[in-house]
């Protein structure tokens, strides 16, 4: 572009004053061999306030879900909870009917890392520990966000376990830094993760979103320090690692095609937090 044209991204502002800068900036570091987003991957300011919207309800689908989630209700009545609220919120449940999947949300107990099919079979009882996974449609804007929950009194282990995984998005997001890169979170949570004596899920990870459910990058959290795509202003991922009590290794349901189990039936837990790089540092857009 011309550098007193208006800016591609539609701020009204002179590119020079906008996304010149930070495009000058890219091709230094993609000249010394970094990979770096595409403008397709850099929200603009009015897709970034449609994305905030979308994230607002999938925050309040999750506080609903909190307020009513108890032992003794099935996993189906969390999917009904999920519909019913976003449904009447004006919203869309991104999972129903997303390749095959036929819920409106996931939930992921005990054993099982991710993509929990809800089942009116399935019921909650003390000791369960469960991953709820939210995401949201709002006028075709996307968000994504989950939780873990206990059921009553936990054991020791998975009392552990998820607090070890709270730390590791913690520590993900504090090294997530405008001009960092990808491989800097993985580290961090990889690090961390290992440090207390668990792994991290290898080949599934967290994603590009807003435009689209799922969208590049692939965010993975076993990449080493410096390494992956570089964190440019505008950029907006998911931080969701999914920590192993023993193998990081897993199956996947051969009947419904969808549920990930650990491998050794050891426990799994996932948090997931949808954050936007800004010039000024990470913003977390749900949780």
């Amino acid at each position: 572009m011309e550098r007193n044209e208006l800016c591609w991204c539609g701020s009204g502002k002179k590119y020079k004053k906008c996304h010149m800068p930070i495009e000058e900036k890219m091709l230094l570091h993609a000249e010394k061999g970094e990979i770096v987003p595409t403008r397709k991957l850099l929200k603009t300011p009015a897709q970034i306030e449609k994305i905030k919207t979308s994230a607002a309800l999938n925050t309040a689908v999750l506080d609903e879900v909190a307020k009513h989630i108890c032992i003794g209700m099935s996993t189906a009545e969390i999917d009904d909870i999920v519909y019913r609220f976003t449904t009447e919120h004006g919203g869309i449940p991104a999972p129903l009917d997303y390749q095959g999947f036929p819920k409106s949300v996931c939930t992921s107990l005990n054993n099982e890392i991710c993509h929990g099919i809800p089942d009116k079979n399935i019921i909650l009882k003390e000791g369960d520990i469960i991953n709820v996974d939210v995401s949201t449609i709002v006028d075709g804007y996307f968000s994504d966000a989950s939780r873990m929950f206990k059921m009553g009194k936990i054991s020791e282990r998975a009392e552990r376990l998820i607090r070890v995984t709270e730390e590791c998005v913690e520590l993900g997001l504090a090294a997530a830094k405008p001009w960092g890169h990808l491989g800097d979170i993985a580290d961090a949570i990889n690090t961390h993760a290992k440090a207390n004596g668990y792994s991290v899920v290898e080949e599934i990870g967290g994603h590009g979103i807003g435009l689209e459910f799922h969208e590049d990058p692939f965010v993975s959290y076993v990449t080493p320090k410096g390494s992956e795509m570089l964190l440019v202003p505008g950029m907006m991922f998911t931080i969701e690692p999914m920590i192993n009590e023993g193998s990081p290794d897993y199956f996947v349901d051969e009947d419904n095609g969808w549920t990930v189990y650990t491998i050794d039936d050891g426990l799994s837990a996932q948090i997931e937090y949808m954050v936007l790089v800004t010039e000024n540092g990470i913003e977390v857009l749900t949780k």
